[in-house]
């Protein structure tokens, strides 16, 4: 090959070049603003679940007239890609692909070139979804009996249909897919004059159980169908954004210079540490890092805080083994009623009431 990419679906809406470290910081942000939205290649890798070439997603006309080949591929001097599918090359539920790209000269990818790369990159996929489980329960495992929501990324068309990657729309909890259609009519609404509006807002499943996603609606998106689109990111849990890495993300200096925030979070959440004691962690003034971390991860520092503390106090509440007052002290709240408002406005329930319930899930999923 002569050049490759590795591209990720992020919670914060849309696509991120997250390798290599050689692509120019002007392509990234590009990319960023602007480009994702029409790289056709990319969707339709991620929802057919299979190699994609660019002929199986442009004429030659469209394809010259894209800001995909004006932008990456003309410049290059690029002409052959195949586009190969990854299931989680950042974060669990946030699928990507890897673009392999030929000049001219180089002539097009055979039937057995494209499966042995297949081959290869599915075998790494494998390999880092093992990786990232082992690293995820020394960091802060999840729950034991708390089931998140299967599916993580759903993205509703202008008709408010929904696309979720391979065959996940199955799995999507019906009471999430209502709420969703009527938070995506909402907010077609709203955009007036606006390429897009973005918001976080807490989702019920069937269960009732609130659920943290963002919600992010584009008054257009080319790479996924005429008129407003709408995606629907899931929030990863503390323990899922604490194990990323800088080199995770190489391509975007800016991305990798906020991730050991996240890690400074986690581990200082009891502690209750400022905007100015997080920002100067990264060496950035603290309104430069608010808005820097918001646009790139897709939620606040007062969000993942308050996420860091609400998963330590459903692991402590599930343990039964101290008092509500003893856990909201270790968690970093103020108090105990601090404490249960907190809780009772990311979960919908004060923290007695959660616990019977979930032990209650618990005991009837065991039996």
């Amino acid at each position: 090959m002569a050049n490759g990419l590795v591209l990720t679906t992020l919670p914060r809406g849309g696509l991120q070049i997250m390798q290599p470290s050689s692509v120019t910081d002007s392509v990234v942000k590009s990319y960023a603003s602007e480009l994702h939205t029409e790289d056709c290649l990319t969707w339709q890798t991620i929802f057919k679940r299979k190699p994609q070439k660019l002929s199986d997603c442009w004429t030659n006309k469209e394809l010259e007239n894209s800001s995909y080949f004006r932008t990456w591929l003309q410049p290059m001097g690029l002409a052959h890609v195949v586009s190969l599918p990854l299931g989680g090359p950042a974060l669990d539920g946030y699928p990507g692909a890897v673009h392999v790209c030929r000049t001219s000269e180089q002539g097009e990818f055979t039937p057995q070139e494209v499966h042995k790369m297949s081959e290869v990159v599915s075998s790494f996929d494998e390999r880092l979804a093992t990786a990232r489980a082992a690293k995820r329960s020394s960091c802060a495992p999840a729950i034991p009996g708390v089931e998140r929501p299967q599916v993580r990324l759903t993205i509703l068309d202008s008709n408010l249909k929904a696309k979720a990657p391979a065959a996940a729309n199955n799995q999507l909890d019906d009471r999430i897919r209502d709420q969703m259609v009527e938070q995506a009519k909402r907010r077609m609404n709203q955009l007036n004059g606006d390429t897009s509006v973005a918001d976080r807002v807490m989702l019920s499943d069937a269960h009732g159980d609130r659920w943290p996603y963002r919600v992010v609606t584009f008054k257009r998106y080319p790479a996924l169908g005429q008129g407003p689109v709408s995606f629907f990111c899931l929030q990863p849990d503390c323990g899922e954004w604490g194990i990323l890495r800088p080199t995770d993300f190489q391509a975007d200096a800016e991305l990798v210079r906020l991730i050991p925030a996240l890690r400074y979070m986690q581990q200082e959440f009891h502690k209750g540490p400022t905007l100015v004691d997080i920002a100067r962690t990264v060496h950035l003034s603290p309104f430069h890092f608010h808005r820097r971390f918001t646009e790139l991860l897709g939620l606040t520092p007062k969000q993942y805080l308050l996420d860091c503390q609400i998963h330590l106090a459903k692991t402590e509440l599930l343990a039964g083994e101290k008092e509500l007052a003893t856990i909201a002290r270790e968690c970093g709240f103020a108090h105990q009623s601090h404490f249960t408002s907190r809780f009772k406005q990311a979960t919908g329930y004060t923290p007695t009431r959660w616990r019977k319930m979930a032990l209650a899930r618990r005991q009837y999923s065991d039996n």
